[in-house]
C-alpha cells in the first residue's frame, strides 16, 4: 500500500493516545507522525517524544516534531517542521544537518522558492478546507498544487481540514501527502483506527 498519510498528533495528549497511535500506525498507510503541542514544558515533550518515537520506529513510520528543531536534534526523531514564524530555517537546517526538514508555504510560489532555498526536504501548502486545528489559517486553493507539481522537485504536502470526502482532489491537483489530524483524533462517528482506513 501507497503511503500517503502525513499524520499530526491531536492538540492533547492523554494516557490512551500511545495505544491508540499503535493501532492507527498498523493500518500502514501512515508516511509521517507529527508531534505538534502547543505551551506544553520540554519536559513533558520531551517524555512524550520518547515513547512516540518507539511507535513509529516499530511501524517504520517518519517522526517529525513541529516547530522545535532542538527537541528533534536532542531525541533523534527523523525531522523537524517549521512554519513562517518559527525561528531561522538556515540556522535549523545547520542543526539538523541530514534530518528531513519541511516548511509550511501556505498558498505562496515566493515562500515555496524561499523553502527550496533553504533545503527544505518537503513544502507544505494549506489551509485547502476549514480546519478545526487552525481556525484562522491562511486559505490555499488547488491551483497551488498543480502549480508545484510543475515546478517543484520536492515532495508536496496538503493541510487544513481534509476529510475522506476532499483528499483525492488533492492528490489529483499534485499533492504527495495529505496532512490529517482533526478527521483521525476528533472524529465523532469514527475511531481513530478506523478513521484511518479511509485513505487508501
Amino acid at each position: 500500500m501507497k503511503k500517503l498519510v502525513y499524520l499530526i498528533s491531536p492538540n492533547k495528549i492523554d494516557k490512551n493516545f500511545f495505544a491508540s497511535l499503535d493501532k492507527v500506525l498498523s493500518c500502514k498507510n501512515v508516511k509521517f507522525f507529527q508531534l505538534r503541542l502547543k505551551n506544553l514544558s520540554q519536559k513533558k515533550l520531551f517524555n512524550f517524544s520518547k515513547k512516540i518515537i518507539k511507535i513509529t520506529t516499530k511501524h517504520k513510520v517518519k517522526f517529525i516534531i513541529n516547530d522545535n528543531f532542538i527537541l528533534t536534534s536532542k531525541i533523534n526523531a527523523d525531522g523537524c517542521h517549521m512554519g513562517q514564524h518559527d525561528g531561522s530555517f538556515s540556522k535549523a537546517k545547520r542543526k539538523l544537518k541530514n534530518k528531513i526538514f519541511g516548511i509550511t508555504c501556505h498558498n505562496s510560489k515566493k515562500l515555496a522558492a524561499n523553502a527550496i532555498k533553504n533545503n527544505a526536504s518537503y513544502i507544505a501548502f494549506g489551509s485547502f478546507f476549514k480546519s478545526k486545528l487552525k481556525q484562522n489559517a491562511t486559505k490555499a486553493n488547488l491551483n497551488i498544487l498543480r502549480w508545484a507539481k510543475k515546478n517543484v522537485k520536492k515532495p508536496i504536502v496538503a493541510i487544513g481540514g481534509i476529510n475522506n470526502k476532499n483528499y483525492k482532489k488533492l492528490i489529483r491537483a499534485g499533492a504527495k501527502y495529505i496532512a490529517i489530524s482533526s478527521f483521525i483524533w476528533d472524529n465523532p462517528k469514527l475511531k481513530p483506527e478506523i478513521a484511518i482506513r479511509k485513505f487508501k
